[in-house]
């Protein structure tokens, strides 16, 4: 490790202790370029607790609007719903970060200055990415953050410095972006205490009540349904109980430095009161195995269960052969527009609460028709006819006997049967409709009784064969860039695989967490882990397209 990063390691842990935080049984250490530091055990922790951090040293939205040089101009902005809870966070770390005498300075120079997510991609390595969803999903977050820069970020800052002493040619769209990295990487969702959000007395009325008045808009995010991200699974709920918890994003220093690993080996827990950790009000990390952690062991912990996409788009790196991989699936809103009867159609797909896209877990497979492993689910078989049972109301249409083996969601197969639904289908899902409103009901067709009529009229033929067209068609744009899979194959084993912690890998007859050294073979980490998910997408769209055709081929010859 280089004297300069000695140093401010140091000067990291004089700051952790000069704000009363607790290294009780670990060790924060420079673990490798890739990673950068991370947390290690030392000794023993009797009690589990390895980790104690007052609360009052996380980075909140609270914490921000009662910055004395942010808050002023940020209230009002906030007060109007122009900015959200995320955006005062980033703006606070980019501001803090340019600060010349920022309190921050001794943690900010501990967190990275490079990232692997796609938003740094260089436009070689971006193309890498070229028939993804990421490929477009990168292209337009980079645009999104660069007019929020330019319209609400750039001024601001210039101006919030130079009342600070600083100047304004420090100011750059690499500072934004730095600060958006550093927020998406590292925050977690936080269970507060209602009290310590909205304490029952405030000393500066004034600071508190734009909080107050935003409807607690501080977790207004959590709840938006968005691409989540923390170091653990986000709820998606924003309060469970306003009385007791309110669920708040924020950086806390000094957990922040735990990294990822599939199989944990600690957890992080709020206590309110101080009985587990002797602090009130404070975030501990507590050991997740019951044998003591051997000395020096990193103390890794679970962002949750993630696909590739969602890894490399906020973390920067991808799990090769990753048992929460996913693809995602659409059909694009705009076409339904150009079809006969569209709104008619809308109008079904609005009832039925139809989904558009979903994301088809890699698990699903295992209850296909082709499960890579043998696999006996009965709880799963059972739920499924449950589900099933009330689709015929005139008993003209049987239970299709591959509905048990059928992996995709229910709900996006209403979506495709609406969708595909032809001129005469509509005129029987109409009749059935209207029978049911003719029943004396004063009440409208439920969801529910929608999806029976649709399905009854419909089938399943026209909905699968749609699946299958959209999935042959994410296969050939996947493969149009880049090859096949098995070109992707290729490259990654020409790597020479050593036992640096970098990109993660389990390669046959090889469980440990390994590398590619990419110098060997002049690839960037970059493109590495682009190739790594890349391929994973291509293997996935393959196997579902294989259920979609059997399922369909099932259809016809059942008759549906």
């Amino acid at each position: 490790m280089a004297a300069s990063t000695e140093a401010k390691l140091e000067q990291f842990l004089l700051w952790l202790q000069a704000n009363k935080v607790e290294l009780r049984g670990c060790k924060i250490k420079y673990s490798d370029e890739n990673k950068g530091f991370g947390i290690f055990s030392s000794d023993e922790a009797s009690d589990g607790v390895l980790l104690v951090v007052p609360l009052d040293l996380a980075i909140t939205p609270m914490i921000v609007l009662q910055d004395p040089l942010l808050g002023p101009e940020c209230r009002a902005m906030f007060e109007e719903g122009e900015v959200d809870d995320r955006f005062l966070m980033i703006l606070f770390l980019m501001l803090e970060r340019l600060r010349k005498n920022s309190s921050w300075k001794p943690y900010l120079d501990m967190l990275p200055t490079t990232f692997g997510n796609p938003l740094w991609f260089t436009d070689d390595e971006l193309l890498e990415l070229k028939g993804t969803t990421l490929y477009r999903a990168t292209q337009l977050q980079k645009q999104k953050l660069q007019s929020l820069y330019n319209d609400k970020v750039k001024d601001l800052v210039e101006k919030l410095l130079i009342l600070d002493g600083g100047s304004k040619s420090e100011v750059s769209f690499e500072d934004f972006l730095w600060a958006n990295s550093i927020f998406w990487s590292r925050a977690l969702n936080i269970p507060l205490p209602h009290s310590y959000v909205f304490p029952p007395i405030q000393e500066d009325q004034d600071n508190c009540s734009s909080v107050n008045e935003s409807s607690e808009a501080c977790t207004y995010h959590i709840s938006s349904g968005e691409l989540l991200n923390g170091k653990n699974e986000k709820t998606s709920s924003a309060t469970s109980n306003l009385s007791e918890t309110i669920w708040v994003e924020g950086l806390v220093p000094g957990i922040d430095f735990c990294n990822h690993d599939l199989k944990a080996l600690a957890t992080w827990e709020v206590d309110g009161t101080g009985l587990m950790t002797g602090v009130p009000l404070s975030m501990y990390l507590l050991s997740a195995v019951e044998k003591p952690i051997p000395e020096e062991k990193e103390i890794s912990i679970s962002y949750g269960g993630k696909g590739n996409e969602e890894l490399l788009y906020l973390y920067g790196f991808v799990i090769d052969n990753n048992p929460d991989d996913y693809l995602m699936v659409h059909y694009p809103v705009e076409a339904i527009q150009s079809m006969p009867f569209s709104d008619s159609k809308a109008m079904l797909l609005e009832i039925q609460k139809a989904e558009m896209r979903c994301l088809l877990p890699k698990s699903l497979l295992d209850h296909g028709f082709f499960p890579p492993v043998s696999q006996k689910d009965e709880n799963n078989r059972e739920r499924k006819v449950d589900q099933i049972c009330n689709f015929s109301w005139s008993g003209q249409r049987k239970t299709p006997s591959y509905l048990n083996k059928l992996v995709f969601p229910e709900n996006f197969m209403s979506a495709l049967r609406t969708i595909a639904m032809k001129e005469d289908e509509y005129s029987k899902v109409s009749l059935l409709l209207e029978e049911l409103v003719g029943c004396g009901r004063e009440e409208q067709p439920s969801d529910t009784e929608v999806r029976a009529a649709v399905w009854e009229a419909c089938g399943d033929s026209g909905a699968l064969q749609l699946l299958v067209d959209l999935l042959y068609v994410k296969l050939m744009d996947l493969e149009e860039n880049s090859g096949t899979k098995e070109c992707d194959c290729e490259l990654l084993e020409k790597l020479l695989i050593t036992k640096s912690p970098g990109l993660h890998t389990d390669y046959e007859n090889n469980s440990s967490k390994e590398t590619c050294d990419l110098t060997q073979y002049k690839m960037s980490r970059n493109k590495c882990s682009s190739i790594v998910y890349r391929r994973g997408q291509k293997e996935l769209t393959r196997l579902f397209l294989k259920e979609a055709e059997h399922a369909l081929q099932l259809a016809v010859s059942e008759g549906n």
